[in-house]
Order: structure tokens, then sequence, then C-alpha cells
């Protein structure tokens, strides 16, 4: 298919943005990639999470707690993909190209692929957000209608009520078919993807292959086929609502737009379509910030993706001074219930016929 393009604005907003970024670069004498502090916080999350499946698997304790550790192995599970994996596939986790590739080989090791994401999110996701027919993360079908282009069906009035139910389905939906239906039909959505090499085809099969081994096969075996039912259940269900409800707080709002393309062009040079599609949430709290790997502040994420998130918070200064004097309105929630109110407000408006 052929993608809309964006205006191209000599010296427009997005050239200015990119030359104050720099200039506070090579003031501070600061890497844009991470340092001590996200290298710290990788070896946190990825103890912990080895730690608590050991003690799951090998030391199960009585059901309750296991099924209380399995939700914090499914926050685990999130907490790595925002932290970790997601800076390591945006090539801002290290200036080390290998380490970046570990880092996003977490991705593999949770039962996705990298690969693939990479696609979805880095190429078409951060490119066309909030473009029906485009971008994939607002493709929801047929169980919620994020956009107004998008058919209406009944069951939509009452999703405002049932979207919880619907996210926690996004993980385990995710590894077990939406992966496997982009890997055999060669596209996401409409766009066709890159020519897998045989590594890449290799790499999918193995990693596939040891997800299973390593969270049904050993665990089934350790402490039986009901248990790791309700364990599993249990962790991919939370994993999967706090890995859509961060993603939908920053794009599927009442103050976001979803444009749309008119003759093969988009209305907005691209900067400034991020600006519209994107939101901000709770970016004073430091440990949501913490846990989510800075991804409430997603207006800075998307405007400099290649940019650690450990950075953030003083970058997100430079663009909201740019964005008062060029008139640009930037989207931002100070807590995260507000912006879940914003969220649902437009689910409940978006079911009416």
């Amino acid at each position: 298919m052929a993608l809309p393009k964006f205006a191209t604005i000599q010296g427009g907003f997005h050239n200015e943005l990119k030359r104050r970024i720099n200039e506070y670069f090579e003031q501070t004498g600061k890497a844009p990639t991470g340092d001590f502090r996200l290298y710290l916080k990788a070896f946190i999350l990825t103890i912990t999470y080895i730690a608590v499946y050991v003690h799951l698997v090998f030391y199960t304790p009585a059901v309750f707690f296991a099924i209380a550790e399995c939700i914090v192995l499914g926050g685990l599970t999130a907490a790595i993909g925002f932290n970790i994996m997601h800076d390591g596939a945006h090539g801002s986790f290290s200036k080390s190209p290998m380490l970046n590739k570990l880092a996003g080989l977490s991705l593999n090791i949770l039962g996705a692929n990298v690969f693939l994401w990479m696609t979805k999110h880095n190429i078409i996701h951060h490119a066309y957000t909030n473009v029906d027919g485009i971008d994939d993360d607002i493709e929801a079908r047929p169980f919620l209608r994020l956009c107004e282009t998008q058919e209406h069906r009944k069951i939509h009035k009452y999703q405002h009520v049932y979207f919880i139910f619907a996210y926690s389905l996004l993980y385990i939906y995710w590894i077990f078919f939406t992966d496997y239906r982009k890997y055999f039909t060669g596209k996401i959505g409409m766009v066709p993807l890159k020519k897998m090499s045989f590594r890449e085809h290799a790499s999918f099969w193995f990693f596939k292959a040891l997800h299973l081994v390593i969270f049904a096969v050993i665990p089934i075996w350790s402490v039986g086929f009901v248990a790791w039912v309700v364990g599993f259940i249990s962790l991919t269900f939370f994993a999967g609502i706090v890995l859509a409800t961060v993603f939908q707080l920053a794009h599927t709002l009442e103050e976001t737009s979803f444009p749309v393309a008119e003759g093969g062009k988009m209305p907005d040079e691209w900067a400034v379509h991020q600006l519209k599609t994107t939101a901000n949430f709770a970016t004073r709290n430091k440990v949501i910030s913490w846990l989510v790997g800075g991804l409430n502040f997603q207006i800075e994420h998307h405007l400099f993706p290649k940019i650690s998130h450990v950075h953030y918070p003083e970058i997100s200064k430079i663009i909201r001074k740019a964005c008062d004097e060029y008139g640009i309105q930037y989207i931002e929630h100070p807590k995260m219930r507000v912006a879940l109110v914003s969220h649902v407000n437009h689910l409940r408006k978006l079911g009416r016929p």
C-alpha cells in the first residue's frame, strides 16, 4: 500500500526541536543513551524476575501467595518490556549495539518476537501514530472501537465497562496469536514486513519453543497442569492490563487526535502530528516513571525515540517551552487516574452509534 506523506517544512517546528535537544546534550556532555541508572534498574528487574520465577516453580508457596507472586511476575514482565526491551529495541539502552540487541531480545524470552515488534512499533506506530488503517496499536476490533473512523458495533455500547477484560487478553493473544498471524501473512495490518533472513526465522521458532519450555513445560512438570493454568492466566492477564493501559493512556484519550490523510498527505508535519496524537501522564510521580520506563513521558519518547527514557524529565522542559512558543498544545494529565478517566470517557463516547 502507498503510505501517506508528512509535510516537510524547512526551519519548521521539528527542526527547531532537534536543534534545541542536540544543544542540550552538547552542553551537558551527556550521551543520549542509557546510563548507570538504567543499568542498575535493568539488573534489579532481571534478578527479581528470576528470583520470583524460581520461587514460584520450584518452591511453590500456598495458593494465595502463589497467585500473588504470579501477578507480581506479570507486573515484572511488563516492567522489563517497558524498561529494558523498549530502550534496547530503539537503540537507546546503550552506546553498544550488542547491548541494545541483547536488551531487545528480552522480548523473545518473554514470548513475543522483537523483529516483528520493531516493525510494528518503531516503523509503523512511531511514524503513523493514531492513523486508522496503518497504526496497528489502535486496531482492537471487533472488541473495541478506538477512533471514529472505525466501524461501530452494538457491543461497543459497553466497551467503557469491559475494556479491562479486553486489555487482560492482550499479552496472551499477542504471544500465541498475533505474532504467528504476522509471521505467516508477512504483514502487519496492510503494511508488508521486510523479508526475514534465515537467522530471523530461526530466532522466531527457537525463542517461541524456549518460552513454552520455560513457562509451560517446566511449570507443569513442577506444579501440575491445573496449578500452571491458574498461575499462567494470572500472570498473562495482569501483564496484559498493565501493557495495554500504559499505551492507551498515551494515545486514546478525549484530548488526542486521530488524523486522516487526504490525497495521500497528512495534515501536519510529523512532529506536530506526534503532539496531537500523544499525551503524557503522572510525570511528577517518580514511582510510576521508574516502573513504566518513562513511557508516561510519551511525548518525549515519540519525538525522540532514540533517546533513553532516563533523560525524558529534562528534555520535557525544552519541548514544553518550544510548544508554548509555537502555540502547539502539549497534552498532559497530572495524575494517572485523570488520564484513565479521559480514556474511559473516550471509550464511552465511541461506544455510541
